[in-house]
């Protein structure tokens, strides 16, 4: 059973039909008890990070995440979901992430010509083999809507990485079983599929 963490954040029925067409019993939860004895954990997010941080909070779900992540059940942030997993966030300077990952989130930087929020389709780059991109190729493209993103502190972490404009951001990382991705694969049609796949067959 794959549980998705059901914090109100946005987007979550979506990640719900992707998950399912791929095969999975996906069920959308905040019981500590189903997400603990799920195979799979997925957490999405669209929103503001102070925000779903004080949902997480509120809910008693940091510690059931701290715990799932700590019994190695593979584990995926999505989008927001990816942000959370680290230490801070320019967007909410005043909270605290879950801090499982080292590194921080930073606003996308005023460029000319470059649209701040990130919409759109852009290309992967893959630093190291990561298992969320088996049977996948260098510079396939995925789904991105976000105005901040990730700089890792431990590059070994970094399974790929996306250019957009003058900066090139961390945008998926895997350690032991934890995987996170900025962009959104249950929008990115069937490579975003394959990704989901991917996961759930770790």
């Amino acid at each position: 059973m794959l549980a998705i963490i059901d914090y109100d954040a946005g987007n979550i029925r979506s990640v719900e039909k992707a998950c399912r067409a791929v095969g999975s019993q996906a069920l959308l939860t905040r019981d500590p008890e189903r997400i603990l004895s799920a195979d799979h954990i997925i957490l999405p997010g669209v929103g503001s990070f102070g925000q779903a941080m004080e949902r997480l909070h509120s809910y008693g779900l940091v510690p059931v995440i701290q715990e799932a992540v700590a019994r190695e059940i593979p584990f995926l942030g999505i989008c927001l979901g990816l942000q959370l997993l680290f230490s801070f966030s320019q967007e909410s300077p005043r909270v605290s992430g879950l801090g499982l990952l080292p590194g921080g989130i930073y606003r996308i930087p005023n460029q000319e010509g470059v649209k701040i929020p990130h919409i759109g389709w852009n290309s992967l780059s893959f630093p190291r083999e990561g298992r969320l991109f088996y049977g996948l190729k260098e510079e396939d493209y995925v789904y991105f809507v976000h105005s901040y993103y990730l700089r890792a502190n431990d590059p070994s972490i970094v399974t790929s990485t996306t250019q957009y404009g003058g900066v090139r951001m961390d945008s998926s990382v895997e350690r032991g079983k934890l995987f996170a991705c900025q962009f959104h694969p249950e929008k990115s049609s069937h490579v975003g599929l394959r990704i989901l796949r991917n996961f759930l067959e770790v």
